[in-house]
């Protein structure tokens, strides 16, 4: 227990059995339950699971019939920890990337009441760019703009961080089977934990590499699906918080933003036919786009600072 406060620790697993292990045994004290999801491995994981619990009784063992990904694999341990009552659940990844060091700090104030979400960023501290690879350190930084834009949670960073904890109200409260199943689902989740007005902690931890992981995250399978899950959770966000919920000005503010904004790409796309015809830029065309844009630009950041307002009190 930490602070009187029933811990769990959701590991989610596919194919991690030369460090899944080491998660294990280097897993703090005060955990009262290890569960370890198996997305259906191809190899020895859930073996080498099950030797373990013969000397440790904290660990759970849940295995999935077919590989459902990680997202589902981290939803299945939350149903547990919700059925048994678990007042904190943190997830750790299998492949010994997140430090146990850091998990007082990860559930403290989950435990505390000071928040009901945790979210490890590994963005805070000067070495990060040293130590992240920077193909990584970049994509991250520009899916965690954009998932402050369609989460709400403007004071989060380093969205694809899956070291995390959860209180037991948000666990209740959150539709888990919604949830999206895949990589991505961090980011999902974030909208709807907003949704319910939850309030979410951003907590500084090491970043941990060069220990043997193999990252299972494929560019071509993330790049058109995570955006593609921000615009929807956006538009879902609006609709449930801002319009069936309490209406708020916001809404209009956005839509007009959106319309400028496709005004101005169909202004643009004329202004470069009519330069590629005769040499010009028509003047009335041109002027039109600038002020198309600007108008864009103008209702989009003022529905931005609507929104940063109404979720101020959700940090």
């Amino acid at each position: 227990m930490f602070l009187d406060k029933k811990i769990a620790v959701v590991i989610p697993a596919h194919n991690e059995e030369k460090l899944i292990g080491k998660v294990i045994s280097t897993m703090p004290d005060f955990v009262d339950h290890i569960v370890v999801v198996d997305d259906q491995s191809s190899d020895g994981t859930a073996a080498a699971v099950r030797l373990l619990t013969a000397s440790n009784r904290k660990i759970v063992l849940l295995q999935h019939e077919r590989n459902r990904g990680v997202g589902a694999a981290i939803a299945t341990g939350y149903k547990w920890a919700r059925d048994h009552q678990i007042d904190a659940t943190a997830v750790m990844a299998a492949d010994f990337q997140m430090d146990p060091a850091d998990l007082p700090r990860i559930v403290g104030p989950v435990c505390a009441g000071e928040c009901d979400y945790t979210k490890g960023n590994r963005l805070f501290r000067g070495e990060s760019w040293g130590m992240i690879p920077k193909h990584r350190y970049i994509g991250n930084s520009f899916l965690s703009l954009f998932t402050k834009i369609a989460s709400g949670y403007w004071h989060v960073a380093d969205s694809q961080s899956g070291y995390t904890a959860i209180s037991l109200a948000a666990l209740r409260a959150i539709d888990l089977d919604a949830i999206y199943p895949r990589y991505g689902m961090p980011n999902d989740l974030l909208i709807s934990l907003n949704i319910a007005n939850f309030r979410v902690r951003d907590i500084s931890i090491r970043p941990v590499y060069n220990v043997g992981e193999v990252s299972g995250i494929r560019l071509k399978k993330v790049i058109f699906t995570i955006p593609w899950i921000l615009v929807k959770g956006f538009t879902r966000r609006m609709v449930q918080k801002y319009i069936i919920r309490d209406f708020h000005p916001l809404v209009f503010f956005y839509s007009l933003g959106i319309i400028f904004f496709f005004f101005t790409l169909i202004l643009a796309a004329r202004a470069l036919i009519y330069l590629g015809i005769d040499g010009n830029l028509p003047p009335i065309n041109t002027l039109a786009t600038m002020f198309s844009f600007m108008s864009s630009s103008i209702f989009i950041l003022f529905a931005m600072w609507f929104d940063m307002e109404s979720n101020k009190d959700l940090k």
